[in-house]
């Protein structure tokens, strides 16, 4: 989550952090075993799952589970500590492994924090967001993050590759996307600088880049959407043939509507988002899209929640949509951020339904299981996969 200390000028007098469902959960792999939203998820070895704001890859009968390492060094960041929660030193990439999406195994980091060296891996810069993707030409599997300065003014997208799903990956650098390329859908009034016109201001030296997504479509083609132009519009864009970089093609959806953390899928030929407003760690009211077309036009659907504290995205923030083969439905998975003790926060992980239409729904459930699908796969065109 993208964290400008320009937009987080809070002062907190009494903070109680909220926590719903926080019981713990055993995984056993069989019914009666449960999700509980919000509860302490313990892997294999019975430490809590330290896989924040990730994805999951489905690779050769195995669930592979990515996801922020969030247990580094805690503290307050510099700028005039009105930063509106705390900062952990970057650990790395975690990575999980499951045959059945209950039981996770620790495969360690699958990108490590380089200490003591500089560059974007030292632990005090920050690596947000991974996301996972196996190219079936090259054999290799691309991860993609937000890469950033301690300060968040950097914007930068990131890319690492493997030959194996749990790593180690090799580093491959950042870089501001597009650079030298107007988006599909320009204007005259977009090309022209001024006061706020970010996109003409960051055209010679590329696109800003924070919280992002990659999407692998039917036909074997990747796109990645993250937040741009100060995070106030999304911007989504085409990869090459092999994963690694930008393929200056690349459209503006959701302009101006301050969008962030966005988690797509595919559903009965139409592309969809999920993601959230602007708001730091604190939450805010889910957001829903569609389209025909991955370039757009999107159309807003509004917000996918039901229930208790469906206004706050039950206190969560999205992070992935994993579809259920052979139905119409998904599993939501977001993160319910602890902002004084990151590494305490848990994963919100709901049933996704369509309401008869084309609008997605979340409905709030304290505990659920896999049996409302017999089986449960990841199919290619809808999410990072290799089957």
């Amino acid at each position: 989550m993208s964290r400008l200390c320009r937009f987080l000028k809070l002062a907190f007098a009494v903070v109680v952090p909220v926590m719903i469902g926080t019981s713990a959960v055993a995984f056993a792999g069989t019914d009666p075993a449960q999700f509980a939203p919000g509860g302490v998820w313990r892997d294999t070895d019975g430490n809590p799952i330290d896989a924040h704001a990730g994805c999951i890859l489905f690779h050769e009968g195995i669930y592979y589970w990515y996801g922020e390492a969030k247990a580094g060094r805690t503290f307050l960041p510099d700028c005039n500590k009105s930063w509106g929660g705390t900062r952990v030193d970057m650990a790395g990439v975690s990575c999980y492994s499951s045959t059945n999406l209950y039981d996770w195994k620790s495969e360690g980091l699958a990108l490590p924090a380089v200490s003591g060296a500089p560059g974007d891996l030292n632990p005090g810069n920050v690596v947000e967001r991974p996301k996972i993707i196996y190219n079936r030409k090259t054999k290799q599997f691309v991860m993609w993050m937000h890469i950033d300065s301690a300060d968040y003014h950097e914007a930068r997208l990131g890319v690492a590759v493997s030959d194996s799903p749990t790593g180690p990956f090799t580093y491959r650098g950042s870089f501001r996307p597009d650079a030298g390329v107007w988006p599909l859908n320009v204007t005259d009034a977009d090309k022209t600088a001024g006061t706020g016109n970010y996109l003409a201001r960051d055209f010679q030296k590329g696109q800003m880049a924070r919280d992002m997504t990659v999407f692998v479509d039917d036909d074997g083609k990747a796109y990645i959407f993250y937040a741009s132009e100060e995070n106030s519009t999304m911007h989504v864009s085409l990869l090459t043939d092999d994963y690694l970089k930008t393929a200056g093609k690349y459209s503006r959806i959701l302009v101006g509507r301050s969008t962030e953390a966005p988690a797509v899928f595919k559903h009965d030929g139409k592309y969809y988002l999920i993601a959230s407003g602007c708001t730091g760690w604190d939450p805010n009211t889910a957001r829903s899209a569609v389209a025909d077309s991955i370039f757009g036009p999107w159309k807003e659907l509004g917000n996918p929640c039901a229930g208790p504290d469906a206004d706050k995205t039950f206190h969560g923030q999205s992070a992935f949509i994993l579809p259920m083969q052979d139905s119409n439905k998904f599993i939501f998975m977001a993160d319910r951020w602890n902002k004084w003790a990151l590494a305490s926060s848990r994963y919100l992980w709901l049933p996704l339904e369509f309401d008869g239409q084309e609008k997605p729904l979340v409905p709030w459930r304290n505990n659920w299981s896999l049996s409302v699908a017999k089986t449960l796969n990841i199919s290619q065109a809808s999410s990072p996969t290799t089957e």
